[in-house]
């Protein structure tokens, strides 16, 4: 009895060694998530220093939407042996929960840990944009734009972070460099809406044209072209863009202000009135409204507001 006992003592680290890897292959080629947990889960209960499992358990929770225990499985990992992909993964968990503080100091120790690493000093740009650090996050995303200088989205952010600080110039360089590294509709529609926002309607309506001409499927950018046609005094062309906004969403409030407004300057006021009347039962179905301040969420209001005042108030009159 006493052999027998001392075999197994010596085979049984080996047995268990095998089972655990046997789990371990098993769950890595698994695609259910749930599965992949339980039999990650397996190997940890043979192997509880098996930080491969703790990794892979860890991007599988967080895949599932299990940011808490993805953070729990990581955070055991850098305990024991912290690197740079864990501080990562870690940091983008932290994200999902928007703990961005927790989140920017994963990021910094992932791309202090490797200068290489420009996922983690991209996010970490990202995360202090969210963060309202705008001057930081130029720095990161300038870092970024050096190392890889064809990525036309860390000039857009890099764009929105000029934008927010109002260095107007700086942010119009940045989307017409997007521009010249993807020439996509999206790139020229973020130009467009950006011309938008700083009143050079005809910059927008140009860029907006452009990016309806490679994909006529974007219901914003008929939106904005409406606008810019309607701020420009093209009041036909306006109807037809938000017309045609409205077929993609006919709920969509600002289309319909945009008809009203455009009809008002026309001065067809049974069509404006119509309109008016139909963004009203979206905006406000239980109340009548008599003044500019139920419209606080509309796009006019918080980036029109002169031209609306100046145009619904007497509307709202008759």
């Amino acid at each position: 009895m006493k052999r027998v006992i001392i075999i197994m003592l010596i085979f049984l680290p080996i047995l268990t060694f095998s089972q655990s890897n046997k789990f371990f292959r098993k769950a890595v080629r698994e695609t259910d998530l749930n599965e992949k947990i339980a039999l990650f889960t397996k190997v940890l209960e043979l192997d509880s220093k098996n930080l491969d499992a703790y990794f892979y358990r860890g991007i599988a929770k967080n895949d599932l939407g299990d940011y808490h225990g993805a953070i729990v499985d990581y955070s055991k990992i850098i305990v024991l042996n912290p690197d740079a992909d864990t501080y990562y993964n870690r940091g983008n968990s932290r994200y999902s929960l928007k703990d961005f503080v927790g989140a920017k100091s994963d990021y910094g120790k992932a791309f202090e840990m490797d200068s290489t690493f420009m996922d983690a000093l991209y996010s970490l740009g990202c995360v202090k944009y969210d963060l309202g650090e705008y001057i930081e996050a130029i720095k990161d995303f300038s870092k970024v734009i050096k190392a890889v200088p064809t990525q036309p989205k860390t000039y857009l952010l890099r764009a929105s972070a000029y934008k927010a600080l109002k260095e107007y110039k700086k942010a119009l360089e940045d989307y017409s460099l997007a521009i010249l590294a993807e020439p996509s509709a999206d790139n020229f529609y973020n130009r467009g809406v950006f011309y938008m926002d700083i009143n050079s309607y005809q910059n927008a309506n140009t860029d907006l044209s452009t990016s309806l001409r490679i994909n006529k499927n974007n219901t914003f950018a008929y939106f904005y072209r409406g606008a810019s046609y309607l701020l420009l005094g093209k009041y036909n062309n306006a109807i037809s863009d938000f017309s045609t906004a409205l077929k993609f969403d006919a709920k969509d409030f600002d289309a319909l202000l945009g008809l009203a407004l455009a009809y008002y300057k026309m001065g067809d006021i049974p069509n404006a009135k119509l309109n008016l009347q139909k963004a009203k039962s979206i905006i406000s179905p239980e109340k009548s409204i008599d003044s500019l301040d139920l419209f606080a969420n509309t796009y006019w209001f918080q980036n029109q507001y002169y031209y609306f005042n100046n145009n619904m108030t007497p509307l709202l009159k008759l």
